[in-house]
């Protein structure tokens, strides 16, 4: 694995759809970088700090969210004189998100009076009136033909379906929630998929004509759904809750056809692999290294990165079975309790999901759809601050706010040193393709180039 040096980022950063460039906010300047050389390719300037980027689908066009004047300023690569500046007065802008087409900017102003969608081809807008929230509660189909915004009127949830080519409303219907949490389209457009705040268990999933085709509700008068996601297939909906389950349902008959729990205590009966990350002293000569031993990618779980002046190496140790995880009881007196599932994420395959109990938060579980058993755990030193999967193949990468890259892979785990001092990883990105890994510092980024992994190593079993 390579890296780049580390360049100066003070907002977000994020990938281009086609792989090609990197939009990086440096207060009010948005810098935009090649992928490849990192050299800049265009920079544009802001009048206020940079709150939000967004890329376009077609990749010619970028928004700046710069929610603190309000206003929203977007750029074309493809014509640097051409500009477009969307302020909204009095009403504000809480939040900015692009159309399928590439040609439509959605705005939601404060207090969610109002969603407008603005036109860059004839400088026409339309009005949705009371939007039920700012970032989401707005989804669109995998065709970008059709989207769905969720609004409240009369202390009752409706959703609203629209064309996203005239932008006229086709149907409106109500949904059986009592505070609407958000909303999204099935990978296949064929189902809308919604659940309720985390006071009421409730998860229904709708036609497009508003027929309800299944409510599920797994218990009463306590904490109820925290995520929701789709696998990538269309096939399973995953559900993480409060109660520190996750249940995933098919869409065929919209039934539970499995539950996992979140364990303290993982049996000799379980077939997942523990890796455990361990400090270990450095005590070989240095001279008498090998080639092997530098580098150190195998299956078992034990690669590690090793500067020759640190005194210990991290690494990963694959433990025994029986073992008990480490545990945080959230405080009962305390409001937004740190417990049950906070991330929830598919890999492209469909085949694993990894997921974190924040009452557990140095680990991550990973979990195998396809034999609906436990796979793998990760046991981390500090919290998990961000995990994702490659989105190529099954491959997840997650930081802990540490100088380490931790790795996984169905054949095995390991940890990866950042050669740059002073780095600590606090989030991460991939790029589309899944060659590129952005990482991101408090105010520095750098990007690694991810070596492909050949399908027999992916394949092989566990060590």
């Amino acid at each position: 694995m390579e890296f780049t040096d580390a360049y100066k980022q003070t907002g977000p950063c994020c990938f281009s759809p086609d792989s090609r460039f990197l939009a990086i906010a440096v207060d009010y300047r948005l810098v935009i970088r090649d992928i490849v050389s990192l050299k800049v390719v265009q920079l544009y300037s802001c009048v206020d700090k940079i709150s939000y980027i967004e890329w376009a689908l077609d990749s010619e066009y970028i928004l700046c969210g710069l929610y603190k004047r309000p206003m929203v300023q977007a750029w074309s690569l493809t014509q640097p004189e051409w500009t477009c500046k969307i302020d909204e007065g009095s009403a504000g802008i809480a939040y900015a998100r692009w159309s399928p087409d590439s040609r439509h900017i959605l705005t939601t102003s404060d207090f969610q009076l109002r969603l407008t969608v603005w036109s860059l081809v004839n400088t026409a807008c339309v009005h949705v009136q009371w939007p039920k929230h700012a970032s989401k509660g707005v989804s669109f189909t995998q065709d970008g033909k059709f989207a769905v915004i969720c609004t409240r009127q009369d202390c009752k949830d409706y959703i609203n379906l629209l064309s996203c080519h005239t932008w006229e409303i086709m149907g409106v219907f109500s949904i059986d929630t009592l505070d609407l949490a958000d909303i999204e389209w099935s990978p296949d457009d064929s189902a809308i998929v919604v659940w309720d705040c985390p006071l009421e268990y409730k998860v229904l999933v709708y036609s497009p004509d508003g027929r309800c085709l299944f409510k599920y509700q797994a218990y009463e008068s306590a904490l109820g759904v925290k995520t929701v996601a789709w696998s990538p297939c269309g096939q399973f909906l995953a559900i993480g809750s409060y109660d520190q389950m996750l249940r995933t349902l098919n869409h065929l008959t919209w039934k539970i056809f499995a539950e996992f729990v979140h364990v303290p205590t993982v049996r000799g009966s379980c077939n997942a692999a523990v890796f455990k990350e361990v400090d270990e002293p450095w005590n070989l000569d240095m001279s008498e290294l090998s080639l092997e031993d530098e580098f150190r990618h195998n299956i078992s779980g034990n690669c590690a990165e090793v500067t020759p002046e640190s005194h210990f190496r991290v690494r990963y140790k694959v433990m025994e079975l029986p073992i008990t995880l480490p545990y945080q009881k959230p405080p009962p007196d305390k409001p937004n309790p740190k417990q049950g599932v906070g991330l929830l994420s598919w890999s492209k395959d469909s085949q694993y999901l990894f997921t974190r109990n924040d009452s557990m938060p140095t680990i991550l579980w990973i979990w195998d759809i396809h034999h609906l058993e436990l796979s793998a755990i990760l046991i981390q030193k500090e919290p998990i601050k961000a995990a994702a999967w490659d989105p190529s193949r099954s491959r997840l990468v997650l930081c802990t706010g540490s100088s380490h890259l931790y790795i996984w892979t169905p054949s095995g785990a390991c940890c990866v040193n950042i050669p740059l001092p002073q780095f600590m990883i606090n989030d991460l990105k991939w790029n589309a393709d899944g060659s590129c890994l952005l990482l991101k510092d408090r105010e520095s980024f750098c990007c690694a180039a991810v070596p492909m992994l050949p399908e027999s190593d992916e394949e092989s079993s566990e060590g």
